[in-house]
């Protein structure tokens, strides 16, 4: 798996390429972990109890670092963050999907809205 022109990372892969490391200079898994534990969007699969990532869980992981780690933000608001945008592209193909399909996304907006609305 150390071909960078592969499919799929494996977790060890992704800390280099991330630039996570422990104070020894080794790649930081652990942290790749836990965020997969925080953001539901980060799902590697799993292949005889080994991570591997796909360049777009790649992609995700780049982002919640720099959201994280540059921006400061906490974790709730990388998840909102990273939220918000993944709703923009949901809205953005909404247009290829049947009418009942965009009641029930347009549905689930709304909840999602009404919750948030609430806690404020």
């Amino acid at each position: 798996m150390n071909n960078n022109n592969q499919k799929y990372k494996t977790i060890g892969e992704v800390a280099i390429i991330l630039d996570l490391k422990k104070n020894d200079g080794k790649p930081n898994t652990h942290t790749l972990r836990f965020w997969e534990k925080q953001f539901k969007i980060v799902r590697p699969k799993i292949f005889n109890s080994r991570r591997y990532y796909n360049i777009e869980t790649i992609k995700i992981l780049k982002k919640i670092k720099f959201l994280l780690k540059e921006k400061g933000m906490t974790i709730e608001g990388a998840k909102n963050q990273i939220n918000s945008e993944k709703t923009l592209v949901d809205e953005n193909n909404i247009s290829n999907i049947n009418n009942s399909e965009k009641i029930k996304f347009k549905l689930k907006k709304i909840s999602k809205l009404i919750k948030e609305l609430k806690r404020n």
